[in-house]
C-alpha cells in the first residue's frame, strides 16, 4: 500500500496516511481538526544506493509538493 500525504484546508497541518490508491482518491479527514476533507499532496520520493566502495549515495527526486518547491499553499516556505 502506498504512503500518501495530505494537508488540512482548516488547520494547515500536513500528516500521512498508508492507504489503498481507491481509498486515497476520496475524502480523507484530518487527525488534528477533523475537518472532513484534506488535500493530497504530490510528493517525492529518495532512493539509497552503494557505489563498488561502499558509500551511500542519496538520490532525492525533484518536483515538489507542500513546501519542497513552487507550492502555492500559502504555508510561507
Amino acid at each position: 500500500m502506498p504512503l500518501y500525504e495530505f494537508s488540512c484546508k482548516s488547520c494547515h497541518s500536513n500528516f500521512e496516511r498508508l492507504m489503498s490508491f481507491s481509498s486515497a482518491e476520496g475524502g480523507v479527514a484530518c487527525p488534528r481538526c477533523g475537518a472532513p476533507e484534506a488535500r493530497r499532496l504530490i510528493s517525492t520520493f529518495a532512493a539509497l544506493s552503494k557505489s563498488a566502495a561502499g558509500e551511500v549515495n542519496a538520490f532525492a527526486g525533484g518536483g515538489g509538493g507542500c513546501c519542497g518547491g513552487g507550492c502555492a499553499c500559502g504555508c510561507g516556505h
